[in-house]
């Protein structure tokens, strides 16, 4: 009996590691703090978050054999991060925002620091340099680079195209989810030119109330529809055991029901991730933060997770109600359904808003006059665009203030914008740069000099800009020298007053030591590392910073170790 058991134990292991070739990257109950596919500023997310308890320092695993493809560090993005090649899958596995590497791969990393004389760094290794085992602890988890709070950002890459698919899927059965998506509001958008909404071209929006049965109340009113239409959703997903939201895996749309829409969000291609700007209602989301994803296809977004008829334009030319229907569903199976309709009621269709210039999607554009151009080249832009410009002289700025297009529209790439100079007094033109004006705050674009312009490169329309300057230098400020000894370690808080540090570097007594620095800190520290620096000796140590203008600080102190 005991020799059936253990038979029928080996046959159900090989028949998991069958279905799911990877043990877990954590030895914790696993929950979700983001999912797969999220809607974020200019791209998707490509992995899943996973909580840990709270906490930095909780080990992280290999998933099964491999080597370590590439390690990066950087004090934003990922943070620390390694990714692991997996040749049995033809998979990586990438982590992210973890807080140290495992002693052997953290000394791998800072030789390479030092040869490199950079605390940033990206490394592609080879396959017999660091292999690993299934189980192996690799790292630890973490809260570095652009993180909120402490979790392992967790991929599954393809390795080949090096697409990301959802990591969910080999981690499904570790985490429960019962919860349903959450609609929370229903958008039409009139075609320009083309349709009317409410007899007129601005977008109907309306929220979607929740009732106590946990139901859906009906719109408070029924759009008047006419010509070509979009319909959009404003909703997230929820999971069992967490009060997280999340983004929604499957959309569809349906119109009398057919099926008009749908989308599967199952991969991200890393090249047209930011073409998630022409999935959501961006000008919305610019000034109010809340993502509504359109449920129709612009003929410049190149996205691979949509099915559609008629790019999910929907013609209403009859005096009728139109009878629509989104449904809304999770990895596991969990849906939504919510019914509502427009009436489609005969009016004038809106005539074209006035134009400085019309902007094509499919060609390359320039817009010029005497003081502004801008160069959008072609497929830089989703849609048509009705282009604005504004532009008013100033006493605060060495240009006119220009207001570049009165709504906010995405960019597929970064694009040349040159505003004129009305006064060139600086004999270093590179601490001249272009500012984006919000209100009386101020961020730093840059740009180069030329013949009198500035040029700089923006992704987006729908702001204002001018020409401002930057003379100061970055500020260096030792944080308590006298205790550097004592605790075996520098620290320095560096800040820059405009246009932001673009470089900084530690020696001592002549040679590079190794400052660490996270985005969410302006402090840099530097840990005393016995095997460079020798005891019972005088030092010198030198820091220097540079902002993006070239202004420069030094700072000086001598030690005795």
């Amino acid at each position: 009996m005991k020799k059936i058991l253990t038979l029928f134990l080996l046959i159900y292991t090989a028949n998991l590691t069958a279905q799911n070739p990877y043990r877990s990257p954590l030895d914790i109950p696993l929950l979700l703090g983001a999912n797969f596919g999220e809607l974020r500023p200019n791209h998707f997310h490509s992995g899943i978050d996973l909580k840990t308890q709270g906490v930095i320092n909780k080990p992280v695993y290999a998933m099964a054999d491999g080597y370590i493809s590439r390690i990066s560090v950087s004090p934003t993005g990922y943070g620390l991060a390694l990714y692991i090649n997996y040749p049995a899958t033809k998979q990586t596995g990438v982590y992210g925002h973890i807080n140290k590497f495992a002693p052997k791969i953290a000394a791998y990393i800072k030789e390479k620091q030092y040869e490199k004389e950079s605390y940033t760094i990206d490394i592609s290794l080879n396959a017999d340099e660091i292999p690993v085992k299934r189980g192996d602890m690799v790292a630890y988890s973490g809260n570095t680079g652009s993180s909120g709070g402490p979790h392992v950002h967790f991929e599954i890459r393809n390795t080949e195209n090096r697409t990301a698919i959802d990591a969910l899927e080999y981690c499904k059965t570790d985490i429960e989810d019962t919860q349903a998506p959450l609609l929370k509001g229903i958008a039409v958008y009139p075609l320009n030119e083309k349709g009317a909404v409410d007899f007129s071209r601005d977008p109907y929006r309306r929220s979607v109330p929740v009732l106590k049965d946990g139901g859906y109340a009906s719109l408070k009113d029924t759009a008047q529809v006419w010509g070509r239409i979009g319909v959009g959703v404003y909703a997230n997903d929820k999971m069992t055991g967490t009060t997280n939201i999340y983004g929604v895996r499957k959309v569809r749309l349906f119109c009398d029901d057919k099926e008009i829409y749908s989308s599967d969000m199952s991969v991200v291609d890393f090249a047209k991730t930011r073409m998630i700007n022409s999935l959501i209602d961006y000008d919305y989301w610019s000034r109010t933060k809340i993502f509504y994803q359109k449920s129709f296809i612009e003929p410049g977004n190149k996205l691979p997770i949509y099915k559609a008829v008629n790019n999910g334009y929907i013609d209403i030319n009859e005096e009728r109600i139109y009878n629509f229907r989104y449904e809304l569903e999770d990895l596991y199976g969990n849906k939504t359904t919510y019914p509502f309709c427009v009436e489609g009621r005969e009016q004038t269709i809106p005539l074209k808003k006035r134009c400085f210039q019309t902007l094509l999607w499919n060609q390359d554009n320039g817009v010029l006059t005497d003081k502004f151009s801008l160069v959008v080249p072609k497929d830089y832009l989703y849609d048509n665009v009705c282009f604005t410009l504004k532009n008013n002289p100033s006493r605060n700025y060495l240009s006119d203030v220009f207001e570049v297009n009165d709504t906010h529209v995405p960019l597929h790439g970064f694009c040349d914008m040159s505003l004129k100079l009305n006064k060139d007094t600086l004999s270093n033109k590179a601490q001249y740069g272009i500012v984006h004006i919000v209100g009386s705050r101020e961020r730093w674009v840059g740009g180069a000099y030329k013949n009198g312009y500035v040029t700089g490169r923006i992704g987006e329309l729908g702001n204002t800009y001018a020409v401002s300057v930057d003379t100061k230098a970055p500020t260096i400020t030792p944080l308590q020298p006298e205790r550097w000894v004592r605790q075996s370690e520098i620290k320095i808080r560096l800040s820059d007053n405009k246009s932001g540090v673009a470089a900084s570097k530690g020696t001592i007594d002549g040679a590079f030591v190794l400052f660490e620095n996270d985005v969410k800190s302006s402090v840099y520290s530097y840990k005393f590392d016995p095997s460079r620096l020798k005891k019972g000796q005088s030092h010198q140590f030198v820091f220097t910073a540079t902002d993006a203008c070239g202004n420069t600080a030094s700072y000086e102190y001598s030690f005795k170790y």
